[in-house]
């Protein structure tokens, strides 16, 4: 009786013990060696038992290995008897990964802690990675080992204080103390392998796998110890217990679904909780030999687990808001996508977007489980959810074709080429397998149909091999002349455009060519598959963050995004930069018009930004960073440099040196807005061919406040001979200034006076015969005549010139404003002769359709005329037409301001918007 009693007692014993964190299994495996009883035998916590997930958990009270045998022979049959506890799944549970990252301090696994609490699924599956850097620290050990360096023995001593702190921060007491025991004996153990491994020079990949596993150990075990002070009921998983795989080649291991689920469920038996903290990153062959998922891979290990357990949904835990349409390290303007189709985040993760592990998505998708991307730092954002589209979901037919932009640099492409490869069965086989047998990954593959050549991209760091390898298996052929080079071009990088919605949109593939040409980025091969959820191009390696920006402002900003450069920043420069800072939020909230000026330049300063300058400080920035100006540099910088959808140039000068620039701009696909006058009304076959480009081409030239500042005069003429109206007379006070002289030159007032009083009110010209001259107003009636069809030169136009001619060669404009009041009399005479007769005088410009003539005088009109009733500098302009020929249509306001010329220029921008494709 007492040696069956011994017996009972025993086999009782080791039931318990394969029940705990023993993973004896391990040590079965390489009990040859002393040095491999490789992680802690852990103390086996009371176990647990329940009739179902959502009820009642109890503790059950442990039996005591050293107790009678009547106590062992009862555990037995008791254990023995029961019903095998079975692991509960689908929406109960919720599974969570975080990355190293997100662990790297005492602190973060506090702040990891509490999202575990927080989440209120009913039950809990944590993946965890290591550490941050920890990985890194353990390839390093083994590098150093495998070297014979022997400050590996300081570098494991490193990792030992790195969790040794972390993990005095957390814990305390015996939760403390147990840590630290498994932490030295694992310790001893990983110095103990890397002695060996320096011994040996070398080390196997199951070493190697084993060694960098412990990161992952150390912080998952840390991990449910917060937890667990934080309230929860709380189990670690080694996951070598439980994800099972195989090896698949190319450094990848393929999921055994089913034994994986076996082994859950087994595990869950044996430690059943309702929150589970577990080691990402690591596995097991069917052999039991640990092994891992490859970098990168605690992704895999949550989306696998996710689809175990049938959850309700896996979030990613990461240090960034979600994922961004671009790098948005590259791509300033990148937006963060709230949602992704499976097939778009496989697409971008594969091209090389910081979304998951490529392979993260296929487990996942099996059951239609949701991946969600959040930032841990930022609980507030949203993040982005990875999920199959919903049928005819609201509000998609907003989104962009191509949700997303990603880039692979430091490659190379090589291409095979020859005429005798046409038509030859096996060609491509035979070059992708001397590429496979040197190992090379080959990215992305483009031939013609005419089968001419073949191109492909590969790693930079593998063409040489490649080339080589190809060389050797061709090099009869290349010597027969059959294939005529195999050719490498080196430094490219390659773009990738992705977008389920790509298949069923015209003309994606034609705007992102569009935007690659309007960058001069030159595609060296093309690449598309028939599922249309990607183009890919090759370009050249320095030309990739360029490109980038160019296709990503094509696709995401809106089409009425203007970059803007401001030319002459004035007085009604200046004022207009105001306006745009005052209103350019409003406009692009409620209208979807997004105005970046991009550069500011004067005679002799210029002000560039990359990404639009702040308008509040811009007269503060112009002093702080302002350069030489240079204005071909500003039209390459405002053009060029910044791919936004559309550039406008807005001259605010009277220079005639800026407007000649005005067809060049025009020709390279820039709109131009303008209040200087020069270009309208300078010599007659200049304006001509300005004309002739604005109407063969798609770019806009607005000058409406040329003429009447901030009244629609231009705009008016133009609905009035568009709609099949004549004109017949266009007659007006165009000039605000002679406007308020004439308005004011009554009474007994002397001339010189008025005009002393213009100018200081700020309406004249510094000079005030500028004004007087009449030329600017000669210069609107060219303008109009020329707008009504009429062929007329500025030196077609008679002009009554106000300066006496004894005061056109003053020096200065204060020796004329001394010299005037000599001259009174004559325009007082003129007064009184125009009163007598119960008119009014003022200064005219007339359009004579008619006669085909136009002139600039001094005119009489009667009280009761409409230009006599002006008060203030008010222009007023009657047009005589077939349809308005009894009554004439009058445009009348304010002719002369700052503000009002900045206002019509400003309207003029809004114009092109709207011509460009904003909200009306």
């Amino acid at each position: 009786m007492a040696l069956c009693a011994a017996s009972i007692s025993h086999n009782n014993t080791s039931r318990i013990l394969s029940s705990s964190k023993s993973n004896t299994f391990y040590q079965k495996k390489i009990s040859a060696s002393p040095h491999f009883s490789l992680l802690s035998l852990t103390p086996p916590l009371p176990s647990l038992s329940r009739s179902g997930f959502g009820s009642h958990w109890r503790r059950r009270e442990p039996c005591s290995l050293h107790g009678h045998v009547s106590c062992s022979v009862k555990a037995v049959l008791l254990d023995e008897s029961k019903e095998k506890l079975l692991l509960p799944k689908g929406d109960t549970w919720s599974v969570h990964k975080f990355g190293g990252t997100c662990v790297g301090s005492s602190e973060r696994i506090q702040n990891v802690a509490q999202v575990i609490v927080q989440d209120s699924s009913e039950g809990k599956l944590v993946v965890v990675s290591a550490m941050s850097k920890v990985t890194d620290m353990m390839y390093d050990l083994i590098n150093k080992a495998q070297a014979r360096d022997d400050s590996y023995v300081s570098a494991v001593d490193a990792v030992f204080e790195k969790h040794k702190l972390t993990a005095m921060d957390l814990l305390d007491g015996d939760d403390l103390a147990s840590f630290l025991s498994r932490l030295h004996h694992d310790i001893n153990n990983l110095k103990a392998m890397l002695r060996a491994i320096y011994i040996a020079g070398h080390a196997t990949e199951s070493f190697s796998d084993f060694i960098v596993g412990h990161g992952e150990l150390w912080s998952a075990q840390m991990l449910s110890y917060v937890v667990r002070k934080n309230g929860l009921d709380c189990e670690w998983m080694d996951t070598r217990e439980v994800l099972i795989v195989n090896p698949s080649g190319s450094n990848q291991v393929d999921p055994d679904f089913a034994e994986s689920e076996k082994r859950l469920e087994e595990w869950f038996s044996r430690h059943p909780s309702k929150t589970i903290v577990a080691t990402g990153f690591i596995a097991s062959t069917q052999q039991n030999i640990p092994t891992t998922l490859k970098r990168d891979g605690s992704d895999f290990s949550a989306a696998i687990m996710g689809s175990l357990l049938r959850a309700r949904q896996v979030t990613i835990w990461t240090d960034v808001d979600g994922v961004y349409s671009a790098d948005p390290r590259k791509v300033s303007e990148a937006v963060i996508l709230r949602t992704l189709s499976y097939q778009e985040a496989w697409e971008m993760s594969y091209f090389g977007a910081n979304v998951l592990h490529p392979r993260t998505i296929m487990p996942v998708m099996r059951y239609d489980i949701p991946i969600m991307i959040r930032n841990v730092f930022n609980l507030s954002a949203p993040g982005t959810m990875i999920c199959r589209p919903a049928e005819n979901e609201d509000g998609q037919k907003l989104e962009s074709s191509v949700r997303g932009f990603a880039t692979i640099d430091n490659v190379a492409l090589v291409n095979v080429e020859g005429t005798g490869m046409a038509g030859v069965p096996g060609t491509a086989s035979a070059i992708f397998g001397a590429v496979k047998d040197v190992g090379a990954n080959v990215i992305v593959i483009s031939q013609a149909s005419s089968e001419h050549s073949v191109c492909f991209a590969v790693p930079e760091k593998e063409v040489a091999a490649v080339a080589e390898a190809l060389k050797s298996r061709f090099s009869e052929a290349l010597n027969a002349g059959r294939l005529s080079q195999v050719a490498i071009i080196p430094n490219c990088s390659i773009l990738a455009a992705v977008g389920q919605k790509m298949a069923s949109t015209y003309g994606v593939s034609a705007t992102l060519f569009n935007a690659l040409a309007k960058a001069n980025i030159n595609v060296r091969a093309i690449a598309q598959g028939c599922s249309e959820y990607n183009v890919t191009v090759v370009i050249k390696r320095e030309d990739c963050i360029r490109a980038l920006r160019a296709v990503h402002s094509r696709f995401y900003l809106s089409k009425t995004t203007i970059a803007m450069g401001i030319i002459g920043p004035g007085l009604i420069g200046a004022t207009l930069l105001d306006q745009l800072r005052d209103q350019a939020a409003v406009l692009k909230e409620d209208f979807n018009i997004d105005l970046r000026v991009m550069g500011i330049t004067g005679s002799r300063t210029m002000l560039l930004n990359d990404v639009g300058i702040d308008l509040s400080r811009w007269k503060e920035l112009v002093k702080d960073k302002g350069e030489v100006a240079d204005l071909e540099k500003f039209r390459q910088h405002v053009h060029e440099n910044h791919f936004f959808p559309n550039t406008v140039l807005v001259d605010c000068t009277a220079d005639s040196n800026v407007a000649s620039c005005y067809h060049d701009w025009l020709r390279r696909g820039i709109h131009v807005i303008t209040p200087n006058k020069k270009a309208n009304s300078g010599p007659l076959d200049q304006y001509l061919k300005l004309r002739a480009l604005q109407r063969q081409s798609y770019t806009h030239y607005f000058y409406e406040a040329t003429v009447g500042a901030g009244l629609p005069i231009i705009s008016t003429l133009r609905g009035l001979l568009e709609t099949g109206d004549k004109i017949q007379r266009i007659e007006g006070i165009f000039s605000g200034t002679l406007s308020y002289i004439f308005n004011n030159f009554k009474g007994m007032r002397a001339f010189s006076n008025v005009v002393e009083e213009a100018k200081q009110a700020g309406y004249t010209e510094p000079d005030p015969r500028d004004d007087l001259s009449g030329t600017d107003v000669a210069r609107k009636v060219i303008i109009l005549a020329r707008e009504s069809g009429l062929k007329l030169d500025l030196s077609d136009i008679p002009v009554q010139n106000l300066v006496p001619e004894p005061l056109r060669a003053c020096a200065s404009a204060e020796e004329f404003m001394q010299q005037l009041p000599q001259f009174d009399n004559e325009m007082a005479r003129a007064r009184q002769e125009a009163e007598d007769a119960g008119d009014v005088l003022r200064y005219v410009g007339v359009v004579d359709a008619v006669s085909r003539e136009g002139r600039v005088e001094l005119r009489r009109y009667k009280k009761d005329h409409p230009f006599a009733q002006l008060s203030g500098s008010d222009n007023i302009i009657a047009f005589t037409t077939t349809r308005y020929k009894e009554q004439p249509l009058i445009v009348r306001g304010p002719g002369a301001g700052a503000q009002v010329t900045a206002g019509g220029i400003f309207s003029d921008i809004l114009r092109l918007a709207s011509y460009l494709g904003a909200p009306s």
